[in-house]
């Protein structure tokens, strides 16, 4: 039987991470003249975390590591998330033999299951197919060769981008921030925007002060540096960084004037 799942119902947890905050300790350790157990017995300052933050000095910020569980995502996002290579991960192995025992689970947008369209079947009639129906009919070609003794290693090449996947992710807060501003953007893909804010969403309740402010370029920026691929719906809501460059050059061009005619008089 075909286990279906669809996108936008993936689940991430938080296996690790929060709690005790590094950052600080190994801001203080920087310019502190006192010994490494002092430091680390001082109390926390959610001052130095901020500072850290504000500065862009993010160094400290690779001292506090977050573990994440994800399951319910397509290895279409798999291959998108992998491409941070700043992080860890532990993928669930697609070729381990489990003697026919894995599930064929897949996860994929309601509007690609219920598509059809007419296709050529290899013995040539003509048959109108969904998505649901092709990936049924990968499934049950799969179990065939499991029962026809291919390994599962060999019989996962004609697998669909829709097979799901399972994963712990590993990344410290510096790359966190910056996977954020890409991922949680609405040009990203639906599906990984829809994992970077559930793992967003974990981070803040773990650890606001180090993620406050934490999502898309522009909430960070102040603008969006898509410039012209910025996406539809933020048009006119949010300025592009030319936008905003525009913007400040003619503040300057005014300040100046208004210097010139100063010292005129």
């Amino acid at each position: 039987m075909l286990d279906e799942k669809y996108t936008g119902n993936g689940k991430v947890v938080l296996l690790a991470g929060g709690g005790k905050i590094y950052t600080d300790i190994a801001a203080r350790f920087v310019r502190s003249e006192r010994s490494l157990e002092e430091i680390a017995a001082s109390p926390y300052s959610r001052q130095i975390v901020r500072n850290i933050l504000e500065s862009g000095h993010r160094a400290a910020l690779e001292f506090d590591f977050f573990l994440f569980g994800v399951e319910g995502y397509s290895r279409v996002t798999e291959t998108q998330l992998v491409r941070k290579r700043l992080a860890s991960y532990l993928i669930k192995s697609g070729r381990a033999e489990l003697g026919g025992k894995r599930r064929f689970s897949v996860v994929y947008p309601a509007s690609v299951r219920d598509f059809g369209a007419e296709v050529t079947l290899p013995d040539g009639h003509r048959a109108r197919l969904s998505g649901r129906d092709l990936a049924d009919l990968t499934r049950q070609w799969y179990d065939a060769g499991l029962e026809a003794g291919l390994p599962e290693e060999d019989l996962r090449y004609l697998k669909p981008q829709a097979t799901e996947f399972k994963a712990i992710i590993g990344m410290n807060a510096h790359a966190l921030l910056d996977w954020f501003s890409i991922r949680c953007c609405r040009n990203a893909q639906h599906e990984i925007r829809h994992l970077a804010w559930q793992m967003l969403s974990l981070c803040r309740k773990a650890a606001p002060d180090l993620f406050q402010g934490a999502g898309p370029s522009c909430v960070h920026l102040g603008y969006c540096p898509e410039n012209r691929l910025q996406n539809p719906k933020c048009r006119g809501r949010i300025l592009t960084q030319e936008e905003a460059l525009a913007i400040l050059r003619e503040h300057r061009g005014a300040q100046v004037a208004r210097a010139e005619d100063f010292d005129a008089e």
